[in-house]
């Protein structure tokens, strides 16, 4: 290993270091805060008129809610780490308890989702709540698991095609599908049983059957829980923008130039270092930035009042992957030869409702649907779920509505605001099991994002690694997110915070 440079000299090494981060999402936010930490030069450039991404707000008759991600998983501790470093503790919360329903079941309509189960896999196929979905058919089916012989480890890696095999189409379709589908936004055949339920098919082996397996797995979880309790998920009061706006200052404090409103058109290298092309909003230039085709100071060059040049020693890419292919298509042909994943579309729409009939939490803090029996995917009652929210809406209701899968289009999709409102408001009325009239409707926010593959789905993890071995083979260029690290700020946050120090230690050591 090289002798590290003494810190005066990364000192002086930093001061003249640029970076520029192309987009403004969590893993940007975090890849800029790093290096502008230890002095680098940092230039942000964000399309969107605000930083955030994917977690966004919305404000509904003078209430500010998430519009995107509403909660952070607390596996790794990762995020809660980074919520210390900003002193946002005092913030966190967690969800209500309480089950989650399934609606769309044949024969039964609604029912609670059965307790004591992995990924919608029940530990005991005869449980009262497990059988009133599948049914006694189901249920003897389900039973054939335990006197089948046990598979060896990862013989089989599709989730959907061994719950199937294992115990029948019904705990397939009307338990794991719904849950697959609203998490992972992905059938359960093309989920990847190592990576969703890691020990799963090791446990099967050893116990001899896949139920068995499940109340094996749940019993080292609880084990493990009460040494370090916690909730799956958490949030946080005000809603995930919080995080967002603190990043954002923390960034102002760091004197990173944050430039929303500027979509990059080009990425090229520029002699050892990139040059990279982005587009303004505004038809005139901004007064404190020169003209000229080469940086002049601490500025970036300007080509012309619309068009601007950014030079630096190294860039970060921070976009969705569609963007980010594009972008990197000339300089890390590399990556072009990689295979892109499929990234399903979601659109999300939230509900501000006038309801006294939801007081009751009919249907706990969220429903799921069979694939196929609904047109929304998944349902939240937000002021069910979160106790600041509920305290918001002064009596009012809070709902989101999900819709869009992998392979599937949402079913707003061609509909315009008013309309996928509406039908939003009839799929809660039939989620939820209670009569909403568009006069219950006080307004409503509808977002669309998309949503990169996680990394469960069969495949992903190989597509991931050889994308980012491409990238990494490009000296002073990472690339951060969802698509490389995995869907969620549980993913995101570290990967983001590993990539940018591993670029800044390969500018500053070497």
């Amino acid at each position: 290993m090289a002798e590290a440079p003494a810190p005066a000299v990364l000192a002086a090494r930093a001061a003249e270091t640029r970076i520029v981060v192309i987009g403004g999402g969590i893993g940007g936010l975090l890849a800029a805060r790093e290096c502008a930490k230890v002095g680098m030069r940092v230039t942000l450039l964000e399309a969107a008129d605000t930083v955030g991404g994917a977690i966004r707000r919305t404000e509904l008759d003078g209430i500010v809610l998430d519009a995107g991600a509403e909660s952070f998983a607390t596996r790794g501790g990762h995020v809660r780490a980074l919520l210390e470093e900003l002193h946002l503790t005092d913030r966190i919360v967690a969800p209500a308890a309480g089950p989650a329903w399934l609606s769309g079941i044949p024969g039964v309509g609604a029912a609670p989702l059965p307790v004591g189960g992995l990924l919608g896999i029940p530990a005991n196929p005869f449980q009262d709540d497990v059988r009133r979905i599948i049914g006694w058919s189901g249920a003897w089916r389900a039973y054939v698991d335990r006197v089948r012989p046990p598979l060896t480890i990862g013989h089989q890696l599709s989730l959907g095609r061994l719950v199937a095999s294992r115990m029948g189409a019904k705990v397939r379709d009307r338990l794991v599908a719904p849950v697959t589908t609203g998490v992972y936004s992905a059938s359960p055949d093309d989920v990847d049983v190592d990576v969703a339920a890691p020990g799963l098919n090791a446990a099967l082996t050893r116990v001899g059957s896949l139920s068995g397996a499940v109340q094996a797995l749940r019993d080292t979880a609880a084990a493990g829980a009460a040494k370090a309790p916690g909730a799956a998920v958490e949030g946080l009061v005000g809603g995930m923008t919080v995080l967002i706006d603190a990043l954002a200052a923390e960034l102002a404090r760091l004197e990173v130039d944050v430039r929303v409103g500027t979509p990059v058109e080009r990425v090229t290298r520029h002699g050892a270092g990139w040059r990279v092309v982005a587009t303004h909003d505004s038809d005139e230039p901004a007064e404190d930035e020169p003209a000229g085709d080469e940086p002049a100071g601490d500025e970036s060059a300007q080509t012309d009042s619309a068009e601007n040049e950014y030079f630096a020693d190294a860039v970060i890419v921070a976009t969705e992957e569609s963007v980010a292919r594009a972008l990197l298509a000339e300089t890390v042909p590399a990556l072009a030869a990689t295979d892109a994943a499929e990234a399903p579309q979601i659109e999300l729409v939230t509900l501000l409702l006038d309801a006294p009939a939801l007081d009751a939490v009919p249907r706990g803090t969220g429903v799921l649907t069979v694939p196929g029996s609904h047109t929304a995917k998944a349902l939240t009652h937000s002021t069910a779920k979160w106790d600041w929210v509920r305290e918001a809406a002064g009596g009012r209701h809070v709902v989101r509505v999900s819709f869009g899968a992998q392979g599937e289009p949402a079913a707003t999709a061609a509909l315009d605001d008013d309309a996928a409102a509406a039908l939003a408001l009839s799929e809660a009325s039939a989620l939820l099991g209670v009569p909403l009239t568009a006069s219950s409707l006080v307004a409503a926010e509808r977002s669309r994002y998309v949503q990169s593959q996680p990394a469960s789905i069969i495949g992903s993890g190989e597509r991931r690694s050889a994308a980012r071995s491409a990238v990494q083979r490009t000296p002073g260029l990472a690339v951060v997110g969802a698509w490389l690290a995995g869907t969620g700020l549980a993913q995101v946050v570290p990967d983001a915070v590993t990539e940018a120090d591993r670029l800044r230690r390969a500018l500053l050591w070497d």
